[in-house]
């Protein structure tokens, strides 16, 4: 099936409640036989490494499975406040410099810093810096860490649709990062201002965050946009869990412009693991 016929098929389907059923069904519980052949099948079909991650007879559920934790020590932390880790593993789909606050999806196709933040002052804040958008397949570990360390300064949420992030749906499908449902939480940290924007998708049952209890859920009926700024911004570690997929998809980095460079080696097509570095304060000279 070409892309146009692939999205054409999808712009049919009622995403919302075929994402809200499969992660309704990832959180049943399941016969335990039946649950642990059933991620045995997962892991062999997408190569997943079972070894780095605790036994299958610790997870009650498949979407326990699939958001699983790893062991300690798997995902070592690249060290220095001014250096920027992946906050995920994933494959680099996209990064540069969002020069007047547009960012690339695809090539040919382009999307605003405005329109996927829902904010324009925030948005304003970053047009010009880098951004870094990496995308989680479903081989992946599914959480999400902070690249820098700071304050978590507050989060925005924004309902929308739940295309597929696939490539296919991202060259197809015009201002997709800005029409899905997404949750973006803001930083201040030594390199300035950051957005960290995971963004939902087909079967993506829920993005939940680990630094406020208080953040909505995504995916759930009648949502509506909801923004908060804390009075007294919450402390944040470099490395520590920010947050979780329960079913995965995409997470975009903006930064503010001139306070990071990205690493040369994050280009399309790149793989990348959290903790490592992928960029940081910009040498003397630099623009």
């Amino acid at each position: 099936m070409s892309g146009r016929l692939f999205v054409a098929a999808m712009g049919a389907l009622p995403k919302h409640a075929l994402s809200r059923l499969a992660g309704a069904a990832t959180r049943a519980r399941l016969p335990g036989p039946l649950l642990r052949a059933a991620m045995r099948g997962f892991a062999a079909r997408y190569g997943i490494d079972l070894s780095e991650s605790p036994p299958l007879e610790s997870y009650r559920t498949f979407g326990e499975f699939f958001a699983r934790p790893l062991l300690p020590g798997r995902r070592p932390i690249a060290p220095g406040a001014e250096v920027v880790v992946s906050p995920v593993d994933g494959v680099v789909s996209e990064a540069g410099i969002a020069a007047g606050g547009r960012l690339v999806q695809a090539k040919g196709v382009e999307y605003t810093a405005e329109e996927l933040l829902a904010d324009a002052p925030l948005a304003r804040r970053l047009a010009g810096g880098a951004f870094a958008t990496l995308y989680l397949s479903p081989r992946d570990y599914h959480r999400i860490h902070f690249p820098l360390g700071g304050r978590v300064t507050g989060w925005r949420y924004v309902p929308g649709s739940l295309w597929p992030v696939n490539p296919a749906s991202v060259a197809n499908v015009p201002g997709l990062f800005a029409r899905n449902e997404r949750l973006v939480t803001v930083m201040e940290t030594p390199l300035g201002l950051c957005a960290v924007v995971a963004v939902g998708a087909t079967v993506v049952g829920r993005v939940r965050a680990r630094y406020d209890p208080e953040v909505p859920l995504t995916n759930l009926p009648g949502a509506v946009p909801r923004s908060h700024d804390y009075a007294a911004p919450l402390a944040a570690e470099k490395g520590a869990e920010m947050g979780a997929f329960e079913m995965g998809s995409t997470v975009i980095l903006l930064f503010e412009p001139g306070r990071v460079a990205l690493s040369s080696a994050v280009v399309p097509g790149a793989r990348v693991r959290v903790g490592e570095a992928i960029g940081g304060k910009p040498p003397p000279g630099s623009r």
